[in-house]
């Protein structure tokens, strides 16, 4: 039986590609391509992190990052994601991501894609792209125009369409499941969730649980999203800060990062699933979190729906078989605690043993 992973914060943020990937794990990365088109203004970088059970897959995002520092940081830690993500999940693909340095509501143009795409293109099928923060099925297609290595395009261009429901309801089993395991019955209703993040995934997840009779706290920096939601949703109550509300589940489905020290110390909550990669500021925060009483599902398991929609492109798209295997997260989740028992760990080395004891087979 294999060891479980420890992921190491980043030491030395001045190190190069090969110190940073070692930082982040004992698996380090097996290729990172910086990709530049002076043309249309394009800097993006492309990390495979493994290829042990098929191509990497992994969304695009498309941020403004303050340094390249920084993109490639985040996309070290989003690629090695992946690789747990799918592996946990059960599909035949290894783990990548993208990062394209910049505003894409200023900086994102139909040739700045195209070059992107002819990037993706000269790696053979090592790395196939779909969509993340700041990228949409729409502008899937633009790149699945330039290579053949682009899924989540829209159901017109031959793709299975945006992920972000099939996201949402992977990471609402998995808090189902949670609550079972927690709380006693897999089920939201009357249990006060906060919600972080009004995106794409927050938005749909906040309707998968106003239907299952949950109390919905939410906050966004953007304006416009608190108000698309409390239209759509009147029921739902508006935070400042959900992190400082008093619930029974936190659900971050913003950026990563926002279970720090500080937040794990001061968090009121019984159970943390959402949407959001890399929440942990740091491996230990799970600790932290445990010694109050507080459940944190691994976002990789309960983030997979996405994944799970398109790399069922990849073999060809049965949308009833996929929502079954999304669905299934429940049960999956339920494994992991399981796991968690019988190792007498947290739920994060738990995932992580399954994790790798399918790589390593492979």
């Amino acid at each position: 039986m294999s060891t479980p992973t420890v992921i190491r914060p980043l030491e030395d943020t001045a190190a190069g590609v090969f110190g940073r990937s070692r930082n982040l794990s004992d698996r380090p990365h097996e290729q990172v391509v910086f990709c530049e088109d002076a043309a249309t203004g394009l800097r993006a970088i492309i990390a495979i992190h493994s290829t042990a059970l098929g191509p990497a897959l992994g969304g695009t995002r498309f941020y403004p990052y303050a340094d390249e520092r920084q993109a490639l940081d985040d996309v070290l830690r989003l690629s090695r994601g992946m690789t747990y993500k799918a592996a946990v999940s059960g599909v035949n693909l290894g783990g990548g991501k993208a990062v394209i340095i910049g505003d894409p509501t200023t900086v994102k143009t139909e040739a700045l894609l195209a070059a992107y795409g002819r990037f993706v293109d000269s790696l053979g099928g090592r790395y196939i792209t779909a969509a993340d923060v700041g990228t949409f099925a729409s502008d899937l297609d633009v790149v699945g125009r330039h290579t053949a290595h682009a899924v989540g395009r829209t159901v017109a261009a031959g793709g299975s369409g945006d992920s972000s429901p099939l996201t949402a309801l992977g990471v609402f089993q998995a808090m189902r499941a949670g609550a079972e395991n927690v709380c006693g019955a897999p089920s939201l209703d009357g249990r006060v969730v906060g919600v972080e993040g009004l995106g794409k995934v927050g938005y749909s997840l906040v309707g998968l649980l106003a239907a299952d009779g949950a109390h919905v706290v939410v906050s966004d920096v953007n304006p416009a999203a608190i108000e698309r939601v409390v239209s759509d949703f009147p029921n739902v109550r508006v935070a400042d800060s959900v992190v400082e509300a008093p619930l029974d589940v936190y659900a971050p489905c913003a950026l990563g990062g926002t279970l720090s020290s500080v937040t794990a110390r001061s968090l009121d909550a019984r159970l943390v699933c959402g949407a959001a990669n890399n929440q942990l500021a740091a491996p230990e925060i799970e600790n932290l979190l445990g010694e109050r009483g507080i459940t944190w599902v691994p976002d990789y398991v309960a983030n997979a729906g996405g994944l799970i929609q398109v790399a069922g492109e990849v073999d060809g798209f049965d949308a009833a078989a996929v929502r079954s295997d999304v669905e299934a997260i429940f049960d999956r989740t339920s494994e992991i605690f399981e796991m968690a028992r019988v190792l007498g760990t947290g739920l994060g080395a738990a995932a992580n043993r399954i994790a790798e004891q399918r790589i390593d087979a492979a």
